[in-house]
């Protein structure tokens, strides 16, 4: 249901009567952007505040207060769809699985006949995609997230056709890609923790981001956003993990190697 996907299928309905259908994990979030007592960018300030990103918070008020949504662009789908549903596409038989992680309700529709996936951002060629950039908050999406790469690496390799990006050979091959990232992601964020730093913030400002390595003073204030939610994700995966510990409440962070 992000910007870049579902508001241009919108657009597409809106000028051919096209059909819209939307993972069903979507429904609470796409509910959310018409709650009237609702701000923009809401849950990502609310993590901000649980990081400790306390440098981060006030360049994002200032950018939700002239950010405006058009609620037209994000109009209900005519379907929505679950787990595990055929749709018949032309001479394709798609059938959808819900790979939560990118966003709670986000699917991918496997063409086994044709040999192919269509992945969306769950599989991305270049890069892993941001997690949980969602109106509603997840208990754990990180876990989510390589809990659905791993579903996906259980099944037939299939050639990958991203949502950005080329076309690949194999799903399988980019997926262990994917998981040895995170892994190595996993063993860097615990070594921050156990290098001294103490919040999700602290933890961002030592790790190098993108492809190009660059260190966090060089991300533009939404990205920033973006790395803290990241390591966010990835320290309560490390308590879930039992390799850290965590301590405080929403509005302060803390973790620790344990004892």
């Amino acid at each position: 249901m992000h910007r870049d996907h579902y508001t241009q299928a919108i657009a597409v309905r809106r000028e051919f009567g096209t059909t819209v259908g939307l993972g069903a994990g979507e429904r609470r979030s796409l509910e959310l952007l018409h709650d009237p007592g609702r701000r923009a960018l809401d849950t990502q300030l609310r993590r901000l505040d649980a990081a400790g990103a306390t440098p981060l918070l006030t360049a994002l008020r200032a950018r939700r207060r002239d950010r405006t949504v058009d609620l037209d662009d994000w109009q209900p789908p005519d379907t929505w769809i679950d787990d595990g549903a055929t749709l018949r596409v032309g001479g394709r038989r798609l059938v959808a699985t819900r790979t939560p992680g990118h966003t709670q309700g986000h699917l991918v529709f496997a063409d086994e006949a044709g040999g192919v996936l269509f992945a969306g951002d769950h599989v991305l060629p270049h890069i892993t995609p941001s997690i949980a950039l969602e109106p509603v908050d997840a208990t754990l999406p990180l876990g989510d997230y390589l809990t659905s790469l791993a579903l996906l690496r259980a099944r037939p390799d299939l050639w990958l056709l991203p949502a950005h990006g080329p076309v690949t050979g194999s799903v399988h091959t980019r997926i262990d890609e994917l998981l040895a990232h995170h892994d190595e992601r996993l063993d860097a964020t615990a070594a921050a923790i156990a290098a001294g730093a103490a919040t999700a913030y602290e933890v961002a400002t030592t790790l190098r981001w993108t492809r190009r390595g660059l260190p966090f003073t060089d991300l533009d204030d939404f990205n920033q956003m973006l790395a803290v939610s990241e390591t966010l994700a990835h320290l309560d995966l490390l308590v879930a993990r039992r390799r850290l510990e965590r301590t405080g409440t929403h509005t302060g962070l803390r973790y620790e190697v344990p004892r």
